[in-house]
């Protein structure tokens, strides 16, 4: 299991972050994913972290919220997917493979459900998996409960953005120590 978040091994997947999906949640979860969300997102952009966003059935769930589009690069790869595990889809285990980074961080939604199926998947395939509490929810506060703990469990780190952004820097000497600072005001 790892310890702390590596800015040179990470990639950060942001999963079903929708708007009608968005609409199903608690109001006050889905603000806190969604600035938590933007935090990490800010932080990947600034220190050339990989970032992937995936849409699960967008036809149906609608597509990535405007708040996050906004807060990803230019270089961020989005992936549309049926499947509730992103490890399911070709194209996304293709750009796991290009990012050649052996770290997962993942915030997003449902946790009991795609959130909870990718991490399993993604440490079945030799990834350390990162699940940023702070940046997932359910509908249901309970199914994200047993899921953290469920992934807990199983060897995957429980995290929250804070530390994570701060694992990534790991020094306050770190040239973007300021701008990940500013983030959290």
């Amino acid at each position: 299991m790892p310890l702390l978040a590596n800015q040179h091994q990470s990639q950060l997947l942001v999963i079903d972050q929708q708007t009608r999906l968005a609409d199903a949640m608690p109001d006050i979860e889905w603000q806190k994913v969604k600035t938590n969300s933007e935090r990490l997102l800010e932080a990947a952009s600034a220190l050339d972290i990989p970032v992937m966003v995936s849409e699960q059935y967008p036809k149906g769930l609608g597509y990535t919220a405007d708040d996050i589009k906004q807060k990803v690069s230019e270089s961020t790869h989005y992936f549309e997917k049926t499947h509730f595990s992103c490890c399911q889809n070709t194209d996304y285990k293709n750009q796991l493979i290009k990012n050649n980074r052996k770290q997962l961080i993942i915030c997003g939604m449902e946790t009991h459900v795609c959130v909870l199926q990718t991490a399993f998947d993604a440490m079945e395939s030799g990834f350390e998996v990162f699940v940023v509490a702070d940046a997932v929810c359910s509908r249901d506060t309970e199914h994200k409960s047993n899921a953290l703990m469920r992934l807990q469990q199983a060897g995957i780190t429980i995290s929250n953005h804070e530390s994570v952004m701060f694992e990534w820097l790991r020094d306050a000497k770190h040239e973007q120590f300021k701008f990940i600072s500013s983030l959290l005001k």
